[in-house]
């Protein structure tokens, strides 16, 4: 994405910063340990065929994880038989409104923290996409409640998490895509809200490849508010790991 340049949305022109998209590291990652199949070092060695210099591993973790000690203790072994920059971190869901993160019980071991907002934090507790789908199905929601809801949380999640360690956000706004809420309403009060609070906190967003996530609309808001982005292929399969079409095209 190299050089300063203009970006088109919605008949909008939006100046994106000069700063180019880096394609040769992959901000987001799973392994076997949860979400995904393959181990760190098949991972590690998908990464290097692929011409990448870092990878993040990201695998998701809640308050019931026992295994991201041994987690941290594979990638740790991995970075002695490779060049490639190996961080870990793990993907936590924002849990309340409030940003409440089920967080594992042990924060040590973690250099970055990529925060997610898969279910809808109501009041009595997280709501499943298809719940969603059914309470706007109903008049129980509006899509605008459903986005505001949605930017409300991660704002939130942010903040707690940069309390403990470099923060990411994963797949912004995904959910709302899930539950067929267009993303136009998403206002732009709203995504600089979103962009106030990602510089305040340090937090960079992943462009996911695997959820096409945010859309191009929002990347270019985000890109003209001065947000750092990251390349996240969300791979759960090593042959996903730094390979970009959706990246590219946005």
């Amino acid at each position: 994405m190299g050089a300063e340049r203009e970006s088109v949305i919605d008949g909008t022109t939006l100046a994106a910063p000069a700063a180019a998209l880096e394609l040769r590291a992959d901000g987001h990652v799973h392994t076997g340990f949860a979400a995904g199949r393959d181990s760190v070092g098949v991972i590690v060695s998908a990464a290097d065929g692929a011409g990448l210099t870092s990878v993040t591993f990201a695998d998701q973790v809640g308050p019931d994880t026992t295994w991201l000690a041994a987690y941290a203790d594979t990638i740790r072994r991995a970075r002695r038989r490779t060049e490639l920059t190996l961080r870990i971190a793990a993907e936590v869901e924002v849990v309340r409104r409030d940003g409440w993160l089920a967080w594992p019980a042990d924060l040590g071991q973690l250099e970055a923290v990529s925060v997610a907002v898969s279910q809808l934090p109501l009041a009595d507790g997280p709501v499943t996409p298809r719940e969603v789908r059914a309470l706007l199905a109903t008049g129980g929601l509006t899509p605008d409640q459903v986005a505001e809801v949605v930017v409300t949380a991660t704002i939130e999640g942010m903040d707690r998490a940069s309390r403990y360690a470099p923060v990411q956000l994963a797949r912004p706004l995904s959910l709302l895509t899930q539950v067929g809420v267009d993303d136009s309403a998403v206002t732009p009060e709203i995504l600089d809200a979103l962009a106030t609070a990602c510089r305040r906190t340090g937090t960079a967003v992943e462009i996911s490849e695997a959820w096409r996530s945010p859309s191009p609309r929002v990347v270019a808001m985000l890109r003209g508010a001065d947000v750092a982005m990251l390349a996240a292929s969300d791979a759960r399969y090593a042959g996903e790991v730094g390979r970009w079409q959706y990246l590219r095209r946005v």
